[in-house]
């Protein structure tokens, strides 16, 4: 037997320091960007800013998150990743520090809104999952799509207490630049994400995926596409979710009354959570149909809501809604990624992925401003709760009609 058909023969590696260092930089990106509802009360009684001032502020960081992934998917397919890492983790410091500085809605809309959104996006799914997706067997990016998602929500876990206590003894200005000297460690990371070797002529992949295809080619035979459409209404449905939540849940607990810790407590108890439940969507991907696997977690978020409203405005009745939504809270990234990759392969999936996740964050700037105004308007967040249940069941419905083999199926040619 030949060197060349032992390899074949042996089974693919999981590159486990490759995605040690996938996790380890979402940890910090995402860590940093997922505590900034923190800020909001802080800031306001500060500089006297109002609350929907801030959340718009906050609204334009969630679309400009979302609005330069497909960019940076794009440089990163491309060009490789260690650049865009780099300049993502520089960005991301810079905007963090300055944001003390400018005590404004049109400084914070700078800071905030453009400069730290921007260094995050950098940094994060869609350019991690398509660096590490190019240099894996198929059968291993669901997993690894799970385990890199999960280190998003373990920094969310990690930073939310840490930020809640710098705010508390020192002040929300001290906790921003701690969160910039945080954010520069990601740039060490990038390092073992330099290699770019595509593994774009796997047995079974899709024929849009092999060859030579042009970028363009991809974005157009993806737009043609009825279930990557289906795929963008449940990621701006759950982009509504999350940006409400990260921005308004600290506001949600105190009117009803709760210090703040309880806003840090449930807000680190969604990242803890969410590192399960990325691990399981990766695990069960591997599986299910991922499809379903989606379904099923945007069904369970109209149940959870209409549990949770029902519910007395208790610490426990807070954490125990944010260790259930905690579970499903990013945990739709490894599904939505996969079937990405199964629909088109892994050449471009910074790319196609990064544009899924522009949807993402459209509905996440909905979610933080339309927050705020509900607030001002009518006291309370009342309407937003039902748009959110609504939400959640048109986003499962969406998803029955998607195309996709079984993994068992798709893995046979392999």
């Amino acid at each position: 037997m030949s060197a060349t058909d032992t390899n074949a023969a042996s089974p693919p590696r999981m590159h486990w320091g490759l995605l040690l260092a996938a996790a380890g930089m979402l940890m910090i990106t995402m860590g940093a960007r997922q505590t900034t509802g923190l800020f909001v009360a802080p800031i306001h009684q500060s500089t006297g800013i109002g609350i929907a001032a801030i959340s718009f502020a906050l609204a334009i960081g969630q679309f400009t998150w979302g609005a330069v992934q497909p960019i940076f998917g794009a440089i990163a397919d491309k060009r490789g990743s260690t650049g865009v890492l780099v300049f993502g983790g520089l960005l991301l410091a810079l905007g963090l520090g300055l944001t003390p500085l400018m005590p404004s809605q049109w400084g914070l809309m700078f800071t905030l809104g453009l400069l730290t959104a921007a260094g995050a996006g950098a940094g994060s799914f869609s350019i991690l999952i398509g660096a590490t997706a190019q240099q894996l067997a198929p059968e291993k990016r669901s997993f690894a799509a799970g385990f890199i998602n999960a280190g998003g929500s373990l920094g969310q876990f990690v930073f939310a207490p840490i930020v809640q206590l710098v705010i508390s003894v020192a002040g929300w200005a001290s906790a921003m630049y701690t969160l910039a000297v945080a954010s520069l460690l990601a740039i060490p990371l990038a390092w073992p994400l330099r290699r770019k070797t595509a593994l774009t002529h796997a047995a079974g992949a899709p024929a849009s995926a092999i060859g030579d295809i042009t970028l363009r080619q991809q974005i157009s035979i993806a737009l043609r596409d009825r279930s990557y459409w289906m795929l963008h209404i449940g990621f701006f449905t759950c982009g509504v979710h999350i940006a409400f939540l990260v921005t308004h849940l600290p506001g949600e607990i105190a009117l009803c009354g709760l210090p703040a810790s309880v806003s840090a407590v449930s807000i680190a108890l969604i990242g803890l959570f969410n590192v399960a439940g990325s691990l399981a969507a990766g695990a069960l991907g591997q599986r299910y149909r991922m499809k379903w696997i989606l379904a099923v977690m945007y069904a369970s978020r109209a149940v959870m809501i209409a549990l949770y409203l029902m519910a007395p405005p208790t610490p426990l009745t807070f954490y125990v809604f944010a260790a259930a939504l905690g579970f499903t809270w990013l945990a739709t990234v490894p599904p939505t990624a996969g079937l990405v990759g199964k629909l088109f392969g892994p050449r471009y999936l910074g790319t196609l992925f990064g544009l899924t996740l522009l949807s993402h964050q459209l509905g996440g700037f909905f979610g933080a401003w339309l927050g705020g105004i509900a607030l001002e308007k009518s006291g309370d967040y009342s309407w937003m709760w039902y748009g959110d249940m609504a939400l959640a069941v048109i986003a499962a419905v969406a998803h029955v009609p998607i195309r996709e083999k079984s993994p068992k199926v798709a893995l046979a040619p392999a």
